[in-house]
């Protein structure tokens, strides 16, 4: 019996409406900030997620074998190539990405989280 309930996936970065308003670009919805550091993307399907100030943040590393990238998301998409051109104008970067024969493609956030392009 499970005890609790996935309740938000929350991203630290250093600036969290740039980063909130990433996420909406990608996956809908919408930034609705508290004004102390914390921002919610409201109204996305999926599992709710938050982005809260952190400023001494250091984005994680990929790959590196001597570093942990901690968690990365896995975004379904229908057009793995259409999608990409659409990250990438929103400001992610590739990290793995080269190999079109893959169903995923890894990139980075503004902030540096990884996180995955996968073929629905």
């Amino acid at each position: 019996m499970a005890i609790a309930t996935l309740g938000t996936v929350v991203l630290d970065c250093p600036d969290p409406v740039a980063l909130g308003r990433f996420y909406a670009g990608l996956l809908g919805g919408d930034i609705e900030t508290d004004g102390d550091g914390w921002v919610s993307l409201t109204g996305a399907p999926g599992a709710p997620l938050a982005f809260q100030a952190a400023p001494d943040f250091v984005p994680p590393k990929w790959p590196a074998p001597d570093a942990s990238q901690q968690f990365h998301l896995d975004l379904m998409v229908d057009d793995l190539d259409a999608a990409e051109k659409e990250a990438l104008a929103l400001g992610a970067r590739p990290l793995d990405a080269d190999d079109r024969g893959r169903s995923w493609r890894v990139y980075a956030d503004p902030a540096g989280h990884p996180f995955c392009l996968c073929a629905n």
